[in-house]
């Protein structure tokens, strides 16, 4: 793994934290329903959770909720909405996707949402897949999300085989964060369902299950969203 790659993604999301909160306030409805079915006793991790969208709701139903992010950042925000709504069960914890701090087999639940697409490199990214699957209980669940490639958006630069660059992992892309006179790019590997599905087969996950949403797009999935049993 890149050290360089680790410190500069973190500078990436720390100078787009408070641009990034006024964007991601509404949790996702995916992720609402997963929350909804997980047990009132569970111990429940958001890996690479942002702002604290889904933290807030799943912390008001799960015993206890673990908040884990690269970004400081992040997680300053999150620490001020979690005393505004007077929360007293999360934790947070400064930390990247690819070596989780957790002992093995004691988390109820997972959420990796919108984050694996930013972890640069195949490898890596199955590192983080494998990270969630240590860590949560035999038999538990993890929801994880991706960007897709084929939105109405990026589609034509990777369907077309001659405009791709060969030198880099087809999906790679820079997209930039161009809100509040920010200009600043951030690393994203865009999926395909085949290629999603075979990165958490390969992480060694089963029951997979996973299906295209549009979120954005009124014509094409822009978000694949995966339920998975260890």
């Amino acid at each position: 793994m890149k050290i360089d790659y680790i410190i500069e993604s973190e500078k990436t999301w720390d100078s787009i934290a408070k641009s990034f909160d006024k964007t991601r306030r509404k949790p996702w409805q995916e992720c609402l329903d997963f929350i909804k079915d997980i047990s009132q006793e569970s111990f429940v991790v958001d890996v690479a959770c942002g702002n604290g969208r889904h933290i807030i709701p799943c912390a008001k139903k799960c015993k206890n909720v673990i908040g884990l992010d690269i970004s400081r950042k992040m997680l300053e925000i999150i620490k001020e909405k979690i005393i505004k709504e007077n929360i007293s069960n999360v934790c947070l914890i400064h930390s990247i996707a690819e070596d989780i701090p957790l002992k093995d087999n004691t988390i109820d639940a997972v959420l990796f949402i919108a984050a694996l697409h930013n972890i640069y490199g195949k490898e890596n990214r199955i590192k983080s897949l494998k990270e969630i699957k240590r860590i949560i209980k035999n038999d538990s669940k993890a929801i994880i999300s991706v960007w897709s490639r084929y939105t109405y958006k990026f589609r034509k630069s990777f369907q077309n085989k001659n405009l791709r660059n060969k030198k880099i992992e087809c999906g790679d892309k820079h997209i930039y964060w161009r809100k509040d006179s920010l200009d600043i790019p951030r690393f994203y590997h865009l999926y395909g369902k085949k290629e999603f599905v075979e990165d958490l087969e390969v992480a060694g996950f089963r029951n997979i299950k996973v299906k295209g949403v549009k979120i954005k797009s009124e014509k094409y999935n822009d978000n694949y969203f995966a339920v998975v049993t260890k």
